[in-house]
């Protein structure tokens, strides 16, 4: 019996639900059933019962007196209950702990949702100046040095340009082949501005068993803290560390299991 594509099984009920969802998570603030519809190329009367269904079950909550929408406490429940289970940040959260009291500087672990990124989860500094948390915010996968050293090593270890979030048909953006050899020689990227103006952000890759990468460690500050001596002298050296140690939490034969590192 051949073996069918995954489109095959997608019941399109379930797919617009999920697109009704999505899009209000990423628009952040309260939404009205217009904006929805207009964003979604859907009518009007399907999301408001995709709507109504989703607040019977408390993932969305409207406000009465203005109509809008926004997420409600079954979605953030049922979020926090994956962070809680993730392999990935459980493994990274305590080193990221140790990272900001280090360099006291706030740190991303971010993933790819192809062709984006993902700042899953943060530790904040305790700098009296600092940058407005961006946990929960996606980006293009090749703007940013979060996604950039991802890209990167990939491309060293010969694993796929092409990561999974259920669209079909996003290729990701390629690096040009000179800045993904420097990325990958370095082991790190840099980058002034990508996440706003300002703000650099330093990122170095997570690898887990087999050489794969699955993410990456980010430290973001405001420019006028994050300068080049700082960069080299203080964050890069702890930063790499910290990644070398959590790729070996994961199982990846690195530095840690070579004894390079005691």
């Amino acid at each position: 019996m051949p073996t069918r594509e995954k489109e095959s099984y997608s019941i399109q009920s379930v797919d617009n639900a999920l697109d009704v969802l999505e899009a209000l998570c990423e628009e952040g603030d309260e939404v009205r059933i217009s904006q929805l519809s207009e964003r979604l190329g859907m009518n009007k009367t399907s999301v408001f019962r995709l709507l109504a269904t989703f607040e019977n079950r408390g993932y969305v909550e409207r406000e009465k007196g203005s109509g809008k929408y926004r997420l409600g406490l079954s979605a953030y429940e049922m979020g926090q209950k994956f962070l809680s289970r993730m392999h990935l940040l459980r493994k990274a959260k305590p080193i990221m702990e140790r990272l900001v009291r280090q360099i006291n500087e706030a740190v991303y672990l971010a993933v790819p949702r192809d062709p984006s990124i993902l700042l899953l989860d943060m530790v904040d500094t305790s700098a009296q100046v600092k940058i407005v948390s961006l946990a929960g915010n996606r980006y293009q996968i090749s703007a940013t040095a979060a996604g950039k050293v991802i890209l990167a090593s990939r491309v060293a270890g010969n694993g796929s340009s092409h990561g999974s979030n259920g669209k079909k048909g996003r290729d990701v953006p390629a690096l040009p082949p000179a800045e993904q050899q420097t990325i990958a020689r370095d082991g790190f990227c840099l980058d002034r501005g990508g996440l706003g103006e300002g703000v650099v952000s330093v990122a170095v890759p997570l690898f887990r068993s087999g050489g794969e990468v699955v993410g990456s460690l980010c430290c973001v500050g405001p420019d006028f803290r994050m300068t080049d001596e700082r960069l080299q002298e203080e964050i890069l050296p702890q930063i790499k560390d910290a990644g070398d140690i959590i790729s070996s939490k994961l199982g990846h034969l690195g530095r840690y299991f070579d004894g390079e590192h005691d």
